[in-house]
């Protein structure tokens, strides 16, 4: 039999076992981790402590108070106008003969739209997890070259993710990434409240030779469990004027360059 693994790295790879699967009994922990479902229920006490999980009867839950994971037709009611204009400035950066990676999210579909209408665009390849994101560029074929990864589909967000939707990302390099989130702060840095998701965001920032975050300013300020990229790993954020200004203050403090759309 394995040695077991220590408390806190045990307690990583439960939360992280947690925030994939939304539930998890107590009886899948202990046969998972190969420890009796007292430790388990110790390990759940400890994670419920620090405010990560939620104890339910049974098992256990991701926290929903602030960080419960939006619908993509949700989002996309909220901060409408706020998105087009982050959608407009981001597209704004995007040259004829590039290549982009263009992150799932109702923001980034916000980018897609715009680049979309900029007629003069030519010879431009994008590559998305997103479907929704797919269909936003459709109309801009052949002028754009418009590739999707791959992937198993998560319906929540129209997302392709893991297995298989980082293989074709780790065999391209592209000139611009944009890459959406739920959370940016100057401490906990740039993070995501789904960690699959999350998995396909940092290869997209590793993938690219430059990252740029787009976030509507309710994401500012707050930190969730998938770690995206500190801040020193992206060129900069673009966000709204819905931003609070001690917030945006913090994060040009913290070295992290913002544009406010």
């Amino acid at each position: 039999m394995s040695e077991p693994l220590p408390a806190a790295l045990r307690r990583e790879r439960m939360l992280d076992l947690i925030g994939r699967s939304g539930f998890v009994r107590v009886a899948e922990l202990s046969e998972a981790f190969q420890v009796s479902d007292v430790t388990v229920r110790t390990d759940l006490d400890a994670l419920d402590a620090q405010q990560s999980i939620r104890r339910v009867h049974g098992g256990a839950v991701l926290r929903s108070a602030g960080a419960r994971e939006a619908s993509f037709e949700e989002a996309l009611e909220s901060s409408a106008e706020e998105k087009r204009r982050i959608g407009a400035a981001a597209a704004a950066l995007v040259e004829s003969g590039s290549s982009v990676l263009l992150d799932v999210g109702t923001t980034t579909a916000a980018i897609a739209r715009a680049l979309a209408d900029r007629d003069e665009l030519e010879d431009v390849t994008v590559i998305t997890n997103g479907l929704t994101i797919a269909l936003e560029l459709e109309r801009a074929i052949p002028r754009f070259q418009v590739v999707v990864t791959g992937g198993t589909l998560r319906p929540l967000q129209h997302s392709l993710v893991e297995p298989l939707a980082s293989a074709l990302l780790e065999r391209v390099h592209a000139d611009l990434a944009f890459i959406g989130c739920t959370g940016v702060d100057p401490v906990g840095g740039v993070t995501n409240v789904n960690l699959p998701e999350a998995d396909l965001k940092r290869v997209m920032v590793a993938s690219s030779g430059r990252a740029l975050v787009v976030a509507d300013g309710s994401k500012l300020g707050r930190t969730h469990v998938g770690r995206i990229a500190a801040l020193e790993d992206v060129a900069g954020l673009i966000t709204g004027e819905s931003a609070e200004p001690a917030a945006v203050r913090s994060l040009r403090a913290a070295g992290l360059p913002v544009t406010i759309a």
